[in-house]
Formats: structure tokens, sequence, C-alpha cells
């Protein structure tokens, strides 16, 4: 069972509290559902999506802008969503070591979540504990996804700022794309922009946002920056602090509300069923010559 002194500690900012409560959270211990729906009402509109391809440097981009975070005096909780290790659903890269400069700052809290085969680039338990988060005493959560393509949208339903990174060498890859990624940045990063060609890059996303930017009151940023060297990262944030002061029109705020209850109604009413339990129910039929796919399917 949840713990209430441990959730309401959790809630003061107590880091050890909410790492337990994420943990637990992640295995649905019972309870914790009545605490979540618990939570204060409201939405402080304070959670930073960095999504993009694999290779664009979205961690070193991440601890560059805790930095920026942290010399503002601000309070950051972050969440880096890894790959899952196919045999355990466990983490396979550790971002307490890639963030390790950070890992015993007072001001920041990291968690690694591991993906646990989900398609999106985020875990399935990410809107609980983000709805955690944004009820504890933190100015900024950042939201770190694993980088794998167009599934990637998801990320926009949770996100009150979606930073999109990119690099020089993406060239062709916008194309393919523009139909995902492409429409759901609030703000383009092109990171590693001392590369050649980077201004030309810069040049041809501007012109292929270009049909977006009249259908947005406001134009989409798009920012350069060499995470590796700190530079442009405090344009950088000062941009993201534009995005999330920027009052959320109803729509969008009615958008975000929609997607995160059908993610969540979509869990639940999938929650009895596994992978594992389904093959063996299929070998039964398999193996008799009597499987018809959608005749099984109507079972649920």
């Amino acid at each position: 069972m949840m713990d209430d002194l441990l959730w309401q500690n959790a809630l003061k900012g107590d880091y050890r509290s909410i790492a337990r409560c994420i943990s637990l959270i992640e295995n649905e211990v019972p309870g914790y559902d009545a605490m979540l729906r618990a939570l204060p009402a409201g939405d402080r509109h304070q959670v930073i999506g960095i999504t993009g391809p694999p290779g664009a440097g979205k961690s070193t981009l991440v601890d560059g802008l805790i930095g920026e975070f942290v010399k503002a005096g601000k309070k950051i909780a972050v969440i880096c969503v890894d790959p899952s290790s196919p045999f355990n659903l466990g983490a396979l890269l550790g971002d307490r070591i890639r963030l390790s400069n950070w890992y015993n700052h007072p001001d920041v809290f990291i968690r690694s979540l591991a993906t646990r085969g989900s398609l999106g680039g985020l875990h399935p338990s990410i809107l609980e504990i983000t709805s955690l988060l944004n009820a504890c005493p933190f100015d900024y959560i950042i939201v770190e996804t694993v980088g794998v393509g167009q599934s990637e949208v998801e990320i926009a339903g949770l996100a009150d700022a979606t930073v999109v990174v990119m690099v020089p060498e993406a060239g062709d890859e916008i194309q393919t794309m523009k139909a995902g990624l492409m429409e759901i940045a609030d703000i383009f990063v092109v990171n590693k922009s001392d590369r050649p060609d980077a201004d030309l890059f810069v040049k041809n996303l501007h012109l292929m946002l270009g049909p977006a930017f009249s259908s947005r009151d406001e134009e989409i940023p798009v920012v350069k920056t060499i995470a590796s060297r700190q530079e442009g990262l405090t344009a950088l944030k000062d941009k993201i602090d534009l995005v999330l002061q920027r009052k959320l029109t109803p729509e969008k705020r009615l958008y975000l509300l929609a997607e995160r209850a059908y993610y969540l109604i979509q869990k639940k009413r999938m929650k009895d069923i596994r992978k594992e339990g389904l093959r063996s129910k299929i070998a039964e039929g398999y193996n008799n010559g009597h499987f018809n796919l959608y005749s099984f399917i109507q079972q649920f």
C-alpha cells in the first residue's frame, strides 16, 4: 500500500520520497491511483519535452539546459527515458551516469526510466510520474525521450513545450519526419551547428516551416546550438521560457487533457492483456489448424 506520509513528503520536495513514489507508481503498488486522484487540481504548465532522432545530442543538450536553469536559481526534475533491455525491461543507458555533474546537486532531481516496450519513446507510466512531479516544488520538469522516430509524437500530449532536436546532417530526413516530429515542435534546435552546411540546413528548415507559420499565432523558433561547447543554450532557455509563459489557448489546453485521458484509458483497458498470454492461447488453435486471427480477437 502507498504510505500517506511518504506521499506527503514527496509533495514537499523530499528527493528520496519522490524517487520511492515513482517506483511505486511504476510497479502499480495498490493505492497509487488513489494518491494520484488526490493530487491538487490544475496544471502548472512547466513540462519541457526534449525529443528528436537518435544521435542528435539530446542528453548533452539536457545537461547544458540544467546548467542554465540552475544558474537562474531554479529547481529542476529530469526524467530520461532510455531504451529497454529485451530481457528485464530495465533501462539500458544510465542517464545518472551521463548527467553525473548534477547527480548530487540539491536543485536537481534525475530519474532514468525504461520504455518497457512502449513504441512512443516514453515510459508507460510517464503521465502519472509527470503529474506527481508537477505537484512537487519544481520550477521545470524536463522529459527526454529515447529518439525512435515519428512515433515520438506522443510527447506532444505530455509536454507544455516540445523541443525537437536535429543535426545539420538530417537533410532529407526532414521530409520523412514532416508528418510527425515536424508538426509537434514548439521550438526547433539545430544542434552541432558548427558542422558543415549548418546554415543551409537552418535556411531550408525555415522554408519548410513556412506553411506551418500561417496556421499558428506564433512563429516556431529555430535555435542553433553547440551543446558540447555550451553555445546557444542561453538563447534556447529564453525561447523555452517564452513558450511556457505564453498562455495556452482553451483549444490547446483541452487537446492536452484529451490526449492524456485517451492514453490513460487505453492503458487501463489493455492492462489485463499480455503478449505471453496471447501466444499460449493462440497456440491452442494454431496447432489444431483452426486458428483465425479475426475470430480470435473477437473475444477481447
